[in-house]
């Protein structure tokens, strides 16, 4: 295996966002379950405007109705941030599907030799964390609170990194920067 000796930058970062970048228990919703506001996680908003000035390219992958992330992302003027979304509902299909992943991939013209490169944060291991861990995306599991399963019962749903904040997952996005790509 050959090492590069110039490290390269994360090609993309995929976000998960209930429990994730809103808090889940702060949803108001409409009639019909679309998601109309919330609050995010602490540090959230910062750390996805320090990744979009650092040139990352972010995009949502989240099983949700079609308007509920972006009345989300709008309340907290956080949508120009976000180069594609990848909403279930919209797509027709939902995690852990390889399909909505590579819709992301496919938008931000990410090819498989880089799908390596690409990150997905996200908090739940049978979807998130297993829908990264086929396609060899980069795998962080958001443990923020105790609402789904946090226990991997097979290989698939072991995620490469564990986070439990928002500085974390700073910290942890900027030493994978670091680190060289290999060959």
């Amino acid at each position: 295996m050959k090492v590069k000796n110039m490290p390269r930058r994360l090609s993309a970062l995929f976000f998960d966002l209930g429990d994730t970048i809103m808090l889940e228990e702060t949803e108001v919703k409409d009639e019909f379950e679309t998601t109309l506001t919330a609050d995010l996680i602490p540090g959230m908003s910062e750390a996805l405007h320090l990744f979009s000035s650092q040139g990352h390219r972010l995009a949502l992958v989240a099983d949700a109705r079609p308007d509920g992330p972006v009345n989300v992302l709008r309340q907290h003027k956080l949508i120009d941030l976000f180069s594609y979304l990848a909403i279930s509902e919209s797509l027709g299909m939902s995690k852990p599907d390889p399909r909505i992943f590579r819709a992301a991939l496919d938008a931000l013209n990410i090819p498989p030799s880089d799908f390596s490169r690409a990150a997905m944060v996200g908090n739940n291991l049978e979807r998130d964390v297993v829908g990264a861990n086929r396609l060899g995306i980069i795998s962080i599991f958001y443990h923020g609170n105790e609402r789904r399963r946090t226990t991997p019962q097979s290989q698939e749903e072991e995620p490469r990194h564990i986070v439990t904040s928002a500085a974390e997952l700073v910290a942890l996005i900027e030493r994978l920067d670091r680190e060289p790509v290999h060959d």
